[in-house]
């Protein structure tokens, strides 16, 4: 603003003036209007400086503890004894649960592998019917808990009570057949067969004292050949009749032949054998639970056809399981499977309950490995409290299971 102005009076100089004094004068005009520079104090100069000083330590400890804090990267991870693992082990540990303070050894254990896997049970069974029919009844639902011997469902039995009681006269008619046999005859009848045989006889005596008439007669031309005959055709017969009461009667007081008697034995036998199997199948229209444990899933309803071995219809009742009995389905790698062996201790930890710890135990390495996935199968067994079963840990639910270095 002051160069501005004073342009008239640098115009009027400028005229008033010679050449070389104008330059001087305009020069020192230009040195006037600069500003007056900056005295630097000694204290601001030195502050950056300071700081510098200040925080170059500072970075340096925090870059060491951050060092030293950090696990190295190529060195297994160790659980150490008296870790918790999480903010659960400050919280209560509910009832029948493995805290993970509780669940970490007496001393340090080097953890070898960490691999995810999902829940079975050991052993899961598909429960069938052993006889087809309707299914009348069903007691069962997905979850409930059944005992050994529990009815779970009933079939219509018309068919085979109807089987059985005719198999229970069949038996009854062939036991007392074989009853008459073995006891033989009875008094009264003996007495008849001796009475007829006795009769003939006394009538064989009879007939005997005619012929031999008859013969004196037919020697002396009284009596005609027709005659004659006629006697002695009476006396042969009665005597053939009574040689065979004779023999009846032994027959009567031997009794049955032991022929007919083991005969009767084997249909006693054949009778019994068929109500057995009559009895079986009428007993199997109640399908009771072969164990205690878990309906895990239901495959009939009421109405449904039942049959083990149809083509149509439902082929089995419902599926069970012993929760308590649990195993953990791994697939190890290759690489890794040297790391792992029968016998070794694990903890199992399920997906949905981390902070629940669980002890096991690797049971086997199965005999054939996977090729698809380069792997080996692997079964891990649980150790589940009895009033934990089926609430905390299910089939087919993921899990993280950790294996240990062998001790010593």
């Amino acid at each position: 603003m002051k160069v501005e102005d004073d342009r008239p009076l640098a115009a009027a100089v400028a005229r008033s003036s010679t050449p070389g004094e104008r330059a001087a004068k305009l020069s020192e005009r230009v040195q006037a209007l600069r500003m007056p520079p900056i005295e630097e104090s000694p204290r601001s100069a030195k502050l950056p400086w300071l700081l510098c000083g200040i925080l170059l330590p500072i970075t340096a400890w925090f870059g060491y503890v951050a060092f030293v804090a950090a696990p190295s990267r190529s060195a297994l991870p160790s659980v150490p004894a008296n870790s918790a693992g999480s903010e659960s082990a400050k919280s209560e540990t509910p009832p029948g649960a493995v805290s993970a303070k509780a669940a970490a050894p007496e001393k340090e254990q080097k953890v070898v592998l960490e691999s995810k896997g999902y829940i079975i049970a050991a052993h899961q069974i598909l429960v069938s019917p052993k006889v087809s029919g309707t299914c009348t009844r069903l007691t069962i639902e997905e979850g409930s808990r059944v005992k050994k011997g529990d009815i779970l469902a009933e079939i219509e039995d018309v068919d085979y009570r109807t089987d059985y009681d005719r198999c229970v006269g069949e038996l009854g008619s062939a036991k007392q057949k074989l009853l008459e046999l073995e006891r033989g005859n009875r008094p009264e009848e003996i007495s008849q067969a001796k009475a007829q045989l006795q009769e003939a006889e006394a009538n064989l005596t009879q007939l005997e004292a005619d012929f031999h008439r008859m013969q004196q007669l037919r020697k002396n031309n009284v009596a005609t050949a027709a005659d004659f005959d006629a006697t002695r055709s009476k006396f042969w017969a009665m005597q053939r009749q009574s040689e065979r009461l004779k023999f009846a009667y032994s027959l009567m007081q031997i009794g049955a032949r032991k022929e007919r008697i083991d005969g009767a034995r084997d249909d006693v036998e054949t009778a019994q054998s068929n109500l057995n199997k009559a009895k079986w199948k009428l007993d199997n229209c109640k399908i009771r639970s072969p164990i205690s444990g878990t309906i895990l899933k239901k495959n009939a309803e009421e109405g449904n056809l039942v049959n083990a071995i149809a083509f149509s219809g439902s082929v089995s009742l419902c599926e069970m399981a012993d929760l308590s009995d649990l195993e953990v389905d791994l697939t190890i790698q290759e690489r890794d499977v040297s790391r792992v062996f029968k016998g070794q201790k694990c903890k199992v930890r399920a997906e949905a309950y981390p902070d629940r710890v669980y002890t096991g135990v690797v049971s086997r390495l199965m005999p054939i490995a996977d090729r698809s996935k380069s792997a080996i199968p692997v079964r891990v067994k649980l150790s589940v409290p009895r009033e934990e079963e089926g609430v905390y840990l299910k089939p087919e639910m993921g899990a993280i299971v950790t294996f240990y270095k062998a001790e010593g």
